[in-house]
């Protein structure tokens, strides 16, 4: 895959296709650009991971809604990784994960970088407005935005979203990270797929900056850090079910999610035998590096938190935790407005 689809007018079938079905009207990622009464396009990313289809379904809804009226700003829509989707997954095996492919990346070179990066400068030729990245989580969250710079248009975008951001320098490859240096960007986590809310939530948010002339800098009632993002090892074995597995994790663990979480929490069990200082987990810092063991341990045999913090995006999706994380640890941040 070396390229994407450019289009400049709305495919009557992508009103309502389903998104295992896109790839038939786009075999390729596709960038559709519609004009608007003000002329900055707002850039708008959809299916980055196959299997989060609440911002597709939010275009749909604003696509049929405006249908023969002018748009009051002009939108730039991404449509991501339709091979996935056909497959309801976050990302084929042997791909690497759309998200992760963007200027910054810390992947080599490759078809897709380069497409990500002619997505990025087509967008800055055209003055972009402002960017929103639309997604789902696997477990359960409250609905909530991401960012990867504390400047005040920033944070006014997101607090647009809803009273909760969470400010994450890390990974590195984002889209939102790569807009970021080109305008006001967000990642929005609209709940779990195919809930009507966060499709409802998506499409209001997207219509509103649509209608915005300037981006209102008030910052959002509550703002975390996330200090790391929290990774099975690749060689250790882990389940919810099978106590034969190197990392037993608990059941419900995405029930922690926004949760302030003392030292002593447990995780999961390590299998018998298993040295303390050996941990089965992954924390990437901002940084990149490795701050498993300041904040996990084992403890007679459990999978307990070092010190306090608020996991999010914890999942239950064994095939999602494998490909992406286990799931954030985060701190609140204190904004001066």
């Amino acid at each position: 895959m070396s390229g994407f689809i450019r289009l400049d007018s709305v495919p009557e079938a992508l009103l309502d296709i389903p998104a295992g079905e896109l790839h038939r009207l786009f075999p390729e990622p596709a960038l559709l650009h519609l004009a608007g009464v003000q002329a900055a396009p707002l850039f708008v990313s959809v299916l980055l991971h196959g299997n989060e289809t609440t911002g597709l379904a939010a275009v749909q809804a604003l696509l049929k809604a405006q249908a023969g009226r002018p748009w009051p700003r002009a939108v730039s829509f991404f449509f991501g990784n339709v091979q996935a989707a056909r497959e309801g997954l976050r990302r084929l095996e042997g791909q690497p994960d759309f998200n992760r492919i963007w200027p910054g990346t810390e992947l080599a070179p490759g078809p897709l970088t380069r497409m990500a990066q002619a997505v990025c400068d087509e967008m800055a030729g055209r003055g972009v407005f402002a960017s929103i990245d639309v997604h789902n989580n696997t477990g359960r969250n409250p609905h909530y935005a991401c960012v990867e710079r504390l400047d005040r248009q920033t944070l006014g975008l997101a607090a647009q979203f809803g009273p909760l951001a969470l400010y994450s320098p890390y990974p590195k490859g984002t889209q939102t990270g790569a807009f970021a240096g080109l305008c006001p960007s967000v990642t929005l986590e609209c709940g779990q797929p195919g809930d009507e809310a966060g499709t409802a939530w998506a499409a209001r948010f997207i219509e509103d900056c649509l209608r915005l002339s300037a981006i209102p800098l008030n910052p959002p009632r509550d703002l975390f850090h996330v200090l790391a993002q929290v990774l099975v090892r690749e060689e250790a074995s882990f389940s919810f079910s099978d106590p034969q597995a190197d990392l037993l994790l608990r059941g419900q663990l995405d029930c922690l999610n926004f949760t302030e979480l003392e030292p002593g929490a447990v995780f999961g069990q390590v299998a018998a035998g298993s040295p303390d200082a050996l941990l089965p987990l992954v924390a990437r810092a901002d940084d990149g590096q490795d701050v498993a063991a300041e904040f996990f341990q084992i403890d007679q045999g459990r999978l307990v938190l070092r010190k306090a913090a608020m996991p999010c995006m914890l999942s239950l999706d064994e095939r999602v935790i494998r490909q992406d994380c286990l799931g954030y640890l985060m701190e609140r941040l204190h904004v001066i407005d």
